[in-house]
């Protein structure tokens, strides 16, 4: 195949910064929907060789971990933190956008459960039928939500949320993950 799909690489943005972070796995969900349109040709070529079976069990990957964790990193910690900082205002947009983009993720998760049964055939090297519509279908809804979130979401976060609610943000993303409590280099020991 010309174009491999596993090992591309985003820059990476820890959760110390975590509107970086969540606008950086915008870029690895939209390279996980290039490879999935990528999947599509190869699979009519090549039927669910090696590079088909490697691709669709690294898409399986990412959208059953990491995709699931940025869902919750937003609904559960930023969405909330949003509507705080409006307090006394009138959250009314805020409201309408944070429901909008909830109603989002539980509609691509239902979509990302269908196409997920396709994938796990090609990773177990079972020849299936794998459209470019079965593939739209979610893809492309899911770059639509992440435009939405980078053009809305993540500036209006950045302009309202102040520094200890990022702090926050970032600490619940690591307990999400289970990366153990990062110490400042300018602590004081006893």
């Amino acid at each position: 195949m010309s174009t491999a799909f596993p090992g591309f690489h985003t820059p990476a943005a820890g959760t110390e910064a975590p509107l970086e972070m969540l606008s950086a796995c915008h870029d690895r969900i939209t390279r996980q929907c290039a490879t999935l349109r990528r999947l599509v040709p190869h699979l009519a070529l090549h039927g669910a060789d090696q590079e088909a079976r490697t691709a669709a069990a690294n898409v399986m990957r990412y959208f059953d971990t990491s995709a699931i964790h940025h869902h919750r990193d937003e609904e559960v910690d930023l969405f909330p933190a949003l509507i705080e900082s409006m307090a006394g205002s009138d959250p009314v947009c805020l409201r309408q956008l944070t429901e909008g983009l909830t109603l989002d993720h539980r509609a691509l998760e239902a979509q990302w459960q269908k196409l997920r049964i396709a994938l796990a055939k090609i990773a177990a090297g079972e020849s299936v039928s794998l459209t470019s519509d079965d593939v739209e279908a979610f893809a492309g809804p899911y770059e639509r939500h992440l435009e939405r979130e980078d053009a809305e979401l993540l500036p209006m976060a950045a302009r309202l949320l102040g520094d200890d609610a990022l702090a926050s943000i970032g600490c619940a993303m690591r307990e999400r993950r289970g990366i153990g409590v990062q110490f400042s280099s300018n602590r004081r020991t006893s």
